[in-house]
C-alpha cells in the first residue's frame, strides 16, 4: 500500500546512519513504528531520530500528493487515506511521547545531553534542545517570581536536578528479542543472592528491569512492546 502511494515505488534515502542505505516506504514506516514503541514504553528519553522523522514527513507529503491523483469514488482512495492517517497518528504519538518526557525530566535530559561524549548519539534534536533550555529557564523564572523571592535569602535558590525526579530505570518493561543475546545479567550478586544471568533467544518475550536491557534497546537487539 505504501509503495503504491510513493512516487513510483522508489526507495527513500535518509541522512541518518540507520537510514543511509536506501529503504522502501514500508521499511521506513517500520522503523518509525519501532522507534515509537521503544519511546512509548521506555522510562527514559531515547536517542533522537530526527532524520527518520524528516523522511517520514517527506514521504507523507508524497503520499498526500499522489492521493490527489486517485480518481474520486475509487475505493482505494479511502483505504489509502486511512493508511496516511495511521502513519500521521504514529508520528504524532512518537513526538508527543518525547515531549512529555522532556517536560517531566527536563533538567536531567539537559544534563545527559551536555555530558555525552563527542561522537555519541544525541538525545535531543536541535529544536528539542532549544525547547528544553527555554523550558528550564521559564520554570526557574516562574519559581522565583511566585515563591523563591518571598523566601529567606538562604532558601532563594533551588537545584533543579535535585528538585525534579529522575526517570525510574528500575521499572519493568515487556520486550521481544530480535537478536539472540547470551549471559545477560538480570540481577547482580548481593549478600542475599547470587547473580542471575540468562540467555535471550530470538523471538522470545520477557518482562525485565529496564536498566538491564537499556543498551540492547539502543542497539536494536530487543524491541519494547
Amino acid at each position: 500500500m505504501l509503495d503504491a502511494l510513493s512516487d513510483d515505488g522508489s526507495n527513500v534515502s535518509g541522512a541518518d546512519d540507520a537510514l543511509e542505505d536506501l529503504v522502501t516506504p514500508a521499511e521506513l514506516i517500520g522503523k518509525l513504528e519501532e522507534a515509537w514503541l521503544n519511546e512509548k514504553f521506555s522510562p527514559e528519553l531515547l536517542e533522537n531520530k530526527s532524520e527518520m522523522v524528516e523522511c517520514v514527513v517527506e514521504q507523507l507529503t508524497h503520499m498526500e500528493a499522489n492521493l490527489q491523483r486517485v480518481r474520486k469514488g475509487d475505493v482505494k482512495a479511502s483505504v489509502h487515506r486511512m493508511e496516511i492517517d495511521r502513519i500521521r497518528f504514529v508520528l504524532s504519538s512518537y513526538l508527543r511521547s518525547r515531549l512529555q518526557k522532556i517536560e517531566t525530566f527536563f533538567p536531567h535530559v539537559l544534563e545527559k545531553e551536555k555530558s555525552r561524549a563527542d561522537g555519541d548519539p544525541s538525545f535531543l534534536s536541535p529544536e528539542e534542545f532549544a525547547f528544553t533550555k527555554e523550558y528550564l529557564a521559564n520554570t526557574e523564572t516562574y519559581l522565583k517570581s511566585v515563591a523563591l523571592k518571598h523566601m529567606p535569602p538562604n532558601l532563594q535558590t533551588v537545584d533543579m536536578l535535585k528538585a525534579v525526579p529522575e526517570p525510574c530505570l528500575d521499572s519493568f518493561v515487556f520486550l521481544r528479542v530480535r537478536e539472540r543475546q547470551e549471559n545477560i545479567l538480570v540481577e547482580p550478586e548481593t549478600d542475599e543472592q547470587r547473580e542471575y544471568v540468562v540467555d535471550l533467544e530470538e523471538g522470545s518475550q520477557h518482562l525485565m528491569r529496564y536498566r538491564t536491557i537499556a543498551p540492547l534497546v539502543s542497539s536494536g537487539a530487543v524491541q519494547l512492546i
